[in-house]
């Protein structure tokens, strides 16, 4: 119920509007209560932000990897692109929370993000099928230019000739056929 309602909140509100007093009026329980459910606020928004993750994912995983790395990438960019763009506020909770110093993220967080990787990467083996570790980083690269794209235009920051499907056909389009040219293959 406290996740819902937290869920809810930073969905309506962005991450800013979240309080322990909103959340416990929310459920209709005493701010002491949700410290008896969570060590405190900062380790709910982990668990808000890996379920975000968690349904990025199950939007994302049954992607159809036999049609080559552009297809497949094209496709992974469109749904990555309407996840965000359906649920922007959690999506930026992602990216705008921190823990304190001294506190790491959970390894299950970690996980995560490493399991939506590994699809930029299961699209993008076919150019490198005895590099592991090209794919891998070929992936991080990619999902850091899918991640600025999609964040400019949830801010309305693209230009006002552009939008986020036309740059993020261009971007995997453009990056594919680099890649290929690179690695000297044709197909």
């Amino acid at each position: 119920m406290a996740l819902d309602a937290a869920r809810d909140i930073i969905g309506q509100d962005g991450l800013r509007g979240l309080t322990t007093r909103r959340l416990a009026k929310a459920i209709g329980y005493t701010p002491g209560t949700l410290y008896q459910l969570f060590d405190d606020v900062d380790a709910l928004i982990v668990e808000i932000n890996m379920e975000t993750l968690d349904a990025l994912y199950a939007r994302c995983h049954d992607v159809d990897f036999s049609v080559g790395p552009e297809a497949a990438l094209m496709e992974l960019a469109a749904r990555y692109a309407a996840f965000t763009a359906e649920n922007p506020r959690l999506w930026n909770a992602l990216f705008e929370f921190s823990l304190p110093e001294g506190r790491n993220l959970p390894k299950q967080h970690t996980i995560r993000i490493v399991r939506l990787l590994g699809l930029a990467e299961r699209a993008l083996a076919p150019l490198f099928p005895d590099d592991p570790a090209g794919t891998a980083h070929e992936a991080a690269v990619l999902w850091s230019c899918l991640y600025g794209i999609v964040s400019l235009a949830a801010s309305d920051k693209l230009t006002a000739t552009e939008t986020a499907e036309a740059v993020l056909h261009s971007l995997v389009t453009n990056y594919v056929a680099g890649l290929r040219f690179r690695l000297g293959k044709t197909a």
